[in-house]
């Protein structure tokens, strides 16, 4: 439903999922190219009973899959709405959503920091490089569905924004033209200054952060 009214209104796709249709279109051939490849690879390491091609065949095509995966990020349902919205389950949904999240974080590093965490010779190399740049620091909230538990609502509420939120905080460099590092999905309630002190650590020596309004206020009001 949702990925038939992208291809009917493409230039709604922003609204809808965050990126452009071009970007979308971009982002679903890497997709399935990844996809393609570790079916190959699991496939290679199958010991088959049966041949292959059997069992119930998938509700959702990959672009649908993928279109599910960018809508739940974006616009943060439930489960139970997100799959009314594709015409699947609840428990579907989620198994999708947290199938396709693993291959987007592949083929999507969340930032620079990231795509060299896993060899520390270019992790100490791009961290030598950062302290030559002014860093740029902001932070974001989304809106969440309240929880029906009271400890999980209080645990999520955002008394700035008046709503039950995760909030997000970046980093990068000037002009925005790369993510140095990011914060996700943290509950709301917790203030720019800690989250921003939470990735100071990782980054080695860095001069001193241009920060939004807001941060600087909050770390005006601790001092």
């Amino acid at each position: 439903m949702v990925f038939d009214y992208i291809e009917k209104y493409p230039h709604r796709t922003k609204q809808i999922l965050g990126i452009s249709y071009e970007q979308l279109q971009s982002l679903l051939n890497c997709a399935r190219k990844r996809h393609q490849d570790i079916k190959v690879k699991e496939e290679s390491q199958k010991i088959r009973i049966n041949a292959s091609g059997g069992g119930r065949p998938a509700k959702l095509s990959i672009n649908e899959q993928v279109c599910l995966c960018l809508f739940y990020l974006r616009q943060m349902p439930t489960f139970q709405v997100l799959g009314m919205l594709f015409g699947v389950s609840k428990t579907e949904a989620n198994d999708t959503f947290h199938d396709w999240i693993r291959i987007l974080r592949d083929i999507l590093p969340s930032s620079l920091l990231e795509q060299v965490s896993n060899n520390e010779s270019d992790l100490l190399f791009v961290q030598e490089i950062l302290t030559n740049f002014r860093l740029l620091v902001d932070s974001l909230e989304q809106p969440i569905y309240r929880h029906s538990d009271q400890k999980e609502q209080q645990k999520y509420f955002s008394g700035k924004k008046r709503q039950h939120t995760l909030k997000s905080l970046m980093i990068g460099i000037p002009e925005g033209k790369d993510i140095v590092e990011v914060e996700v999905g943290v509950a709301g309630p917790t203030s720019d200054i800690k989250l921003f002190r939470k990735s100071q650590s990782k980054l080695k020596g860095f001069k001193e952060a241009k920060t939004s309004r807001l941060l600087i206020k909050e770390n005006q009001n601790e001092n």
